[in-house]
């Protein structure tokens, strides 16, 4: 039987969100090939990431490995070349994180396989895999054939993939480690920046502004549309480089990819950088004074004008809606 593997990474005692979203489009790749689709987790205690991963996988394959609460690279690749050479899969998908950039590149060298990173779209064609991948700063998008009588490797772009539905009760396979103690590196602990008190990634509304909103000073009126609204105020990168919100607030290439259920996009022009980080929210309204402005393109709804005669309306019209 043909199989899609997946590599689920957890963090902080959970499976790791892109790893949900992997399983998903595995999910959908596994039923138009005819594939099973297996899920892989390594590390300390990993039956309860077992238990949550078989909700989305045919068969999940554990891996004990002594000492490495959190994912490592290293002991990951000893596991997976060893399963991957056993199984041979014909496609491998992992994330495209911090931990999946340590992994893939080495392991892709190691079996001698095809590699495609950062991708936003893996698909099956007639005459084989298509993997797509945005070049020359996400100005252009490469397109990657391979034959499925080969395993590829592909890491997927956080937030480009749907998560599937959640509702089946995979198999569980414990797999032999194919070495004993290593001496690898260990996890000592994250260094995060200090939080502000919002995730503009869990948000399901975001109010973002672009240097339309003009100075510091305007953005308390995205402030009070964001609290009549029940979301939170979000930007593009021009609104950082003005020290007018912190750089955790930035949508785009740059910051963070988001999918709220409503994007309220104001004053902001629409450049390839910040779309790609918002192009997958479920409704999209733009406010801008130019007709022309790229950000109408991706858009669901637009308004032409200026965003500080615009909001103050909004504001007014959803308070009193919700009162």
């Amino acid at each position: 039987m043909r199989e899609i593997l997946v590599v689920a990474e957890h963090r902080k005692q959970k499976v790791a969100d892109i790893s949900v979203q992997m399983l998903g489009k595995g999910r959908q790749l596994a039923g138009q090939a005819g594939a099973d689709l297996v899920a892989v987790t390594i590390g300390t205690d990993v039956a309860g990431y077992a238990r949550e991963l078989s909700r989305y996988a045919d068969r999940v394959l554990t891996a004990e490995v002594s000492g490495m609460q959190e994912p490592l690279a290293e002991p990951s690749q000893r596991v997976l070349s060893s399963i991957i050479r056993d199984r041979k899969p014909f496609l491998v998908l992992i994330g495209h994180s911090s931990f999946g950039m340590d992994l893939a590149p080495a392991l892709a060298v190691e079996l001698e396989v095809p590699l495609v990173t950062d991708c936003v779209d893996v698909s099956l064609e007639e005459d084989g895999l298509r993997a797509v991948r945005p070049v020359y700063n996400g100005k252009m998008n490469a397109v990657y054939s391979f034959a499925l009588a080969q395993t590829v490797i592909v890491t997927g772009r956080v937030g480009e993939f749907p998560v599937g539905e959640g509702d089946r009760r995979g198999e569980f396979q414990e797999v032999s480690l194919p070495f004993g103690p290593l001496d690898y590196k260990r996890f000592e602990g994250y260094t995060e920046q200090e939080a502000a008190g919002v995730d503009i990634t869990e948000a399901n509304v975001l109010v973002s502004v672009g240097r339309g909103i003009k100075d510091r000073a305007s953005i308390e009126l995205a402030e009070r549309l964001a609290d009549a609204l029940g979301g939170v105020v979000a930007c593009s990168r021009p609104v950082v480089d003005y020290g007018w919100l912190p750089a955790d607030r930035q949508v785009g290439l740059s910051g963070k990819t988001v999918k709220p259920k409503l994007y309220l996009a104001l004053g902001i022009s629409g450049a390839f950088q910040h779309v790609v980080g918002m192009r997958g929210a479920n409704m999209i309204v733009a406010v801008n004074r130019d007709p022309g402005a790229p950000i109408f393109g991706i858009a669901d709804y637009g308004i032409v004008d200026d965003i500080l005669r615009v909001i103050p309306v909004l504001t007014e019209k959803v308070t009193g809606l919700r009162s």
